[in-house]
């Protein structure tokens, strides 16, 4: 399988940094020769789990970072981008462990291969390039595609079946709630027109709907009609806050003590719950995550969003075990 063009990582090097690692000086190029940092006499290889792999670049990082007899496990939910990084990272084959599957089931990995705890975590709860470019994938309106959305094919639930079912008021729900999109009640209502007349299988299909349906230069934002829309359909889609919280608990159980957790979050709801939990974990006597090390969320640099845009998003919050 060719990988075609290369999702570029947010906040790598911040990544790399809070995980205690360290890349090579300047402009950071993951093609590089890896660069390892000195084991100490006697010491044991550490283990880091990328819970949400995507194409591997944040596991090239810390692969090409770390030393080496340290390891890494990857997990993703979307079999194609688990093939991708497995390609990407042939070099480290035997430094680690790819496995097609829900970060929510991260504790079940680990203890399929024997793993008790980790030394560093990574959730990076983002789209990739790849499936964004991908027009069957059905994730953007730019590029004519099926409703789809699903980031596990497997699945059965597409955006199709909810456009197609939900209705009025529940898929206004998920508009208003995942999307926070003022104008919801009137996009579920054309929705539901259009659909009693035709079927609503594509992406621009839809994005015209939803355009048709928002007064004219009253969107109140500088995006396209369509975006926060989509949004909400692939939050919903795929459950993408639903298990959030338990995974981010489970996730402090699997540290050792002094290991770290590192999220990157897109968008303000994802965030929130980060921040919320974050914040609940240190400060409950007897909870596993004991330290917050970023009092506000670490942003991509101005360097960082002017050769990657998608970036600008992007929120860093990384927690450390301190307790038992």
């Amino acid at each position: 399988m060719g990988v075609g063009p290369r999702h570029t990582p947010v906040l790598v090097k911040e990544v790399v940094g809070f995980l205690r690692l360290s890349l090579p000086e300047g402009p950071l190029s993951l093609s590089e020769e890896p660069v390892h940092l000195p084991e100490k006499p006697g010491s044991r290889g550490r283990i880091y789990l990328d819970a949400t792999l995507g194409d591997g670049g944040h596991a090239e990082a810390i692969l090409q970072a770390s030393a080496p007899t340290d390891r890494l496990v990857g997990l993703d939910r979307d079999r194609e981008a688990v093939e991708v990084a497995r390609e990407r990272l042939s070099e480290y084959r035997d430094r680690m462990i790819l496995v097609h599957e829900h970060f929510v089931r991260m504790a079940d990995v680990l203890a399929r291969h024997r793993i008790q705890q980790v030394d560093g975590i990574l959730l990076d709860l983002g789209v990739s390039s790849r499936q964004l470019l991908q027009a069957d994938r059905g994730f953007s309106f730019e590029r004519d595609g099926p409703l789809d959305m699903r980031m596990d094919r497997s699945q059965p639930l597409t955006a199709e079946v909810l456009v197609r079912r939900l209705p009025e008021k529940e898929l206004a729900g998920i508009l208003f709630r995942y999307g926070q999109e003022r104008w919801a009640n009137r996009i579920a209502k054309a929705i539901v027109r259009v659909r009693r007349q035709q079927p609503i299988q594509t992406t621009r299909q839809l994005a015209g709907i939803i355009s048709d349906a928002v007064p004219y230069g009253r969107s109140g934002s500088r995006l396209h009609p369509a975006t926060r829309a989509f949004q909400a359909l692939r939050i919903a889609v795929n459950q993408e806050l639903d298990h959030l919280e338990t995974a981010l608990d489970e996730a402090g159980r699997l540290l050792r003590f002094g290991g770290r957790l590192c999220v990157i979050a897109f968008h303000s709801l994802e965030d929130r719950i980060v921040k919320q939990t974050f914040r609940r974990l240190s400060g409950e006597a007897g909870k596993s995550m004991g330290k917050v090390l970023t009092r506000k969320p670490i942003r991509p640099s101005l360097e960082e969003v002017q050769v990657n845009p998608r970036s600008r998003s992007a929120r860093l919050r990384v927690a450390e075990r301190t307790g038992a």
